[in-house]
């Protein structure tokens, strides 16, 4: 085989190419990996793992502003957005450059630059030192998606951001603006308030967090307006007017028409796939609105081709792109590995305070015909959340009455992205509620509350 042969190509580099470049090399295969950018993708470089870092700054600055609840005597504390931004980039080089490293541990070819599929099993990559081309038998299109651009609501780098500016940003926010309360969005806002912005969100659906249980949301729009956000739910910005030092934002409310300035402001209303210039139309690919189309294997249809992560629609999460990998790099080793199902993958929100969630949610397990029972059990009465002063919160649980299914779990609270995964495991499993009610959860934990709610939705709850 040439240096120019391999069995499998990935073209991206983010969490689900370099997961799929990694599994393929551990199952035999020779596998060149094509990224044009970094190594981690948009996830660890701009995106998953930089906000976390953010986010995480501002947990602790929280938590140090409220040191004399904890009996502490601490001086009142200031963030310092560059620092923190500093922090942020260093974390993220790190893993970057640790997937440098898998990579050589592997044996993975890696090659910088722009991958063009020109032909079956034909890759034509441009690079630094020109144009090569590459060939193998599977290839798989890993180059995920990017910010939504909206017509007049464009990003500029300097007054109006997408996550990437919001991430480096050009100057510390105000009085700012975020458009659209997914996960991006309100993450930002949440940082952003913690460091002292005067925060106000935008959201044109009837609720903050539309994707999550209405019940969750409607907390969560609570604690949000508790730490001083404004949301407007059922609202649009239609114009935005930029000056050099503000912005003037033209929004459509329940109330009617209004105008307010902004020293700055997030566009974060959805993602469109990387489908541009790779060549796919012309092999037979087929897209749908900026994303290819595949099977339940990540099949695109045409022979040997296949697409994953962000790329391959929703949901949009780095974990359900590094199982795509996976699963993808042992079916072109010839295994038979189990379809990935959207539906029992957690999304995870890590504003403060956090959301989690699996599963159907109240509505959509009721509109799709089920007898539910609902459990639900809240922060204040489990004494490990009293002791960590996070006492507020809930878990909440949907089963099916007929069968004991667990249909779905949703989460708002201190650690529930970190809780979640108990929950996830157990449809995995096929778990029912007796298996839960009958498992001892460990004393003091939050997990407690996870058994809770179980037995909240069977009247067997013990301390509500």
């Amino acid at each position: 085989m040439s240096d120019t042969s391999f069995d499998m190509i990935v073209i991206g580099a983010g969490p689900g190419g370099y997961v799929a470049a990694i599994r393929g090399a551990q199952l035999g295969l020779s596998v060149a990996c094509i990224e044009r950018a970094h190594l981690g993708g948009i996830c660890l470089n701009w995106g998953c793992i930089p906000t976390k870092a953010m986010l995480r700054s501002a947990e602790v600055l929280h938590l140090a502003r409220c040191g004399q609840e904890f009996g502490l005597d601490i001086a009142p504390p200031k963030a310092d957005l560059n620092a923190i931004v500093k922090r942020s980039r260093g974390v993220a080089k790190q893993l970057s450059d640790g997937i440098g490293f898998l990579f050589r541990k592997n044996k993975i070819t890696t090659i910088m630059g722009e991958a063009r599929l020109t032909g079956k099993g034909r890759v034509a990559v441009i690079g630094e030192d020109g144009e090569q081309v590459l060939q193998a038998k599977s290839i798989v299109v890993a180059t995920g998606a990017r910010a939504r651009a909206l017509p007049g609501l464009e990003a500029d780098g300097k007054r109006v951001w997408t996550y990437k500016d919001a991430l480096s940003p050009p100057h510390e926010p105000k009085k700012l603006l975020v458009i659209g309360s997914g996960a991006i969005g309100i993450e930002f806002a949440s940082f952003y308030n913690s460091i002292g912005a005067d925060v106000t969100v935008v959201e044109a659906m009837d609720r903050v967090l539309p994707v999550e249980d209405a019940e969750i949301s409607g907390l969560a729009k609570k604690a949000f307006e508790k730490q001083g956000m404004t949301i407007l739910e059922g609202a649009k910005v239609t114009r935005l007017d930029r000056g050099a030092d503000e912005v003037t934002a033209h929004l459509e409310t329940n109330e009617g028409s209004q105008t307010e300035v902004f020293d700055t402001v997030i566009s974060a209303v959805g993602i469109v796939g990387n489908v541009e210039g790779l060549g796919l139309e012309r092999l037979g690919v087929r897209i749908d609105r900026s994303h290819i189309m595949t099977d339940a294997h990540c099949r695109t249809g045409v022979d040997g081709v296949y697409a994953i992560g962000d790329v391959a629609g929703a949901p949009w999460l780095a974990h359900k792109a590094s199982h795509e990998g996976v699963m993808v790099a042992e079916l072109i080793a010839g295994q038979t590995p189990h379809p990935v199902k959207p539906e029992t993958i957690a999304g995870c929100t890590y504003c403060s305070p956090q959301i989690a969630s699996v599963g159907l949610t109240e509505a959509q397990a009721i509109e799709a015909g089920f007898d539910i029972r609902v459990g639900r059990f809240p922060f204040q009465g489990n004494g490990k959340a009293i002791a960590l002063g996070e006492a507020q919160g809930l878990i909440k649980t949907v089963f099916d009455s007929k069968t004991d299914e667990l249909l779905g779990a949703h989460m708002i609270g201190a650690d529930v992205t970190e809780l979640i995964q108990g929950y996830v495991i157990g449809q995995k499993l096929e778990t029912t509620a007796q298996d839960l009610m009958e498992t001892e959860f460990p004393h003091p934990t939050l997990s407690e509350m996870m058994h809770e709610s179980v037995l909240h939705a069977f009247d067997r709850a013990l301390h509500i």
